[in-house]
């Protein structure tokens, strides 16, 4: 229904590690080459479980904003905002609570796991029972189609595809819709006019999935239609009302394998992390006070790499012929496990080092960060407001 768009959003954490490079960034980088992307610091977000201590909150996001750019997002490719820059995200989540019933949000899966994970924090309150649906509406108001995601967040993104679904119904029939609908349809030539009403009946009285795909492909190759006809024409198609929010749609991303200094997955919470940026010198002592093999206790002793965090490190950073002779070597005692270690580092070391470049282009001249987000927030709220004006009009709040 909507060009192809992709939105996706962080916590600002502060400076970003490894992990979050290979578990979002270089997915982030690849994507823009691909698609019109919109990527947000979700600082609201970061409020609903640090409501009382948010004086970190701004300067976590300007760290993480150089992270991005020095990862390679790219902002000629992406918009980049801060969420709380962009009021319509606040509108929207207000609208949308006078319509969501309480029981959708707390059957979010994450709601519960949360309120157990961080027991220390008291998480009794509105803003985190009701961050879902401020996450919906920050997807539904870009009219965003595509929300890169892994498998654990699948859930969110059909929560926002239900809040969407129960909105256009509730408000989506304007009045004189079926008449308005017809008329859009005049409007395709007698030729597509036929099919598109051909694959109309084919959907709604055989559930054709396809017949729905082929519609929607006939539609998108009509270049004249205004925004409020091809709203009508989707709506009628699908047996609706107007369609005044997209349904996003999940783009899975793979699980990122990034392990940790310890072996477990690269986390702030293990303490086990490489900052994006982190110094040579620190890059480099980290690796080498990595445990082992706790069985290779003495230099001739041999080892196994399956018992050893520093081999899954190697999965990440060395070729297959450096991890056979490696293995050869540790196996047979051949050589210690300093010599295992050296050419992670300097793995790490080459893939951090144009990250270093490119940031400190904006760590010389912070004006640079603020400038490119200033741009972002104004290009993410032209987008935000013509949303609101469709979704005010349809709840008769635009008093004309």
């Amino acid at each position: 229904m909507y060009a192809e768009r992709v939105l996706s959003g962080m916590r600002p954490t502060g400076a970003l590690h490894l992990g979050h490079y290979h578990g979002v960034l270089k997915n982030w980088v690849e994507l823009q080459q691909e698609y019109p992307c919109l990527f947000f610091v979700a600082d609201w977000h970061a409020l609903t479980t640090q409501y009382d201590n948010p004086q970190n909150i701004e300067k976590a996001t300007w760290d993480m904003v150089i992270d991005w750019l020095a990862a390679g997002v790219d902002p000629n490719q992406a918009t980049l905002f801060i969420q709380s820059r962009v009021p319509e995200h606040a509108e929207l989540h207000l609208l949308l609570s006078m319509m969501t019933p309480l029981g959708w949000l707390e059957r979010v899966p994450t709601y519960k796991d949360q309120q157990e994970k961080l027991s220390n924090k008291d998480l009794s309150t509105y803003g985190f029972l009701g961050y879902p649906l401020l996450q919906a509406a920050d997807i539904l108001i870009y009219r965003a189609d595509k929300v890169p995601v892994g498998e654990d967040q699948v859930p969110h993104i059909e929560f926002s595809r239900e809040i969407a679904r129960r909105f256009n119904h509730l408000y989506g029939r304007e009045p004189g819709f079926e008449d308005k609908a017809r008329e859009a349809v005049k409007k395709l030539g007698s030729k597509r006019a036929r099919l598109y009403e051909e694959l109309r009946t084919r959907y709604q009285q055989e559930g054709q999935r396809e017949a729905l795909e082929q519609a929607h492909a006939v539609l998108d190759e009509i270049q004249h239609l205004s925004v409020a006809d091809r709203e009508r024409l989707f709506g009628y198609l699908e047996g609706t009302g107007k369609m005044i929010l997209a349904e996003p749609g999940a783009l899975l991303t793979a699980a990122s394998r990034m392990p940790g200094l310890d072996g477990q997955k690269m986390s702030k919470s293990y303490a086990n992390t490489i900052t994006m940026r982190e110094s040579e010198d620190s890059v480099a002592k980290k690796v080498k006070s990595m445990p082992t093999d706790t069985n290779r206790v003495r230099r001739t002793d041999p080892g196994d790499p399956a018992r050893c965090p520093v081999w899954q490190l190697h999965q990440v950073y060395t070729d297959e012929a450096t991890r056979a002779t490696l293995e050869q070597g540790c196996r047979t005692a051949g050589i210690g496990c300093i010599d295992c270690k050296q050419p992670v580092i300097e793995g790490i070391l080459k893939e951090q080092a144009p990250m270093r470049e490119r940031a400190q282009l904006y760590l010389d001249d912070p004006v640079l960060v603020k400038n490119i987000i200033a741009d972002g927030c104004e290009k993410a709220r032209e987008l935000a407001r013509e949303t609101m004006r469709d979704v005010r009009e349809s709840m008769g709040l635009e008093y004309h």
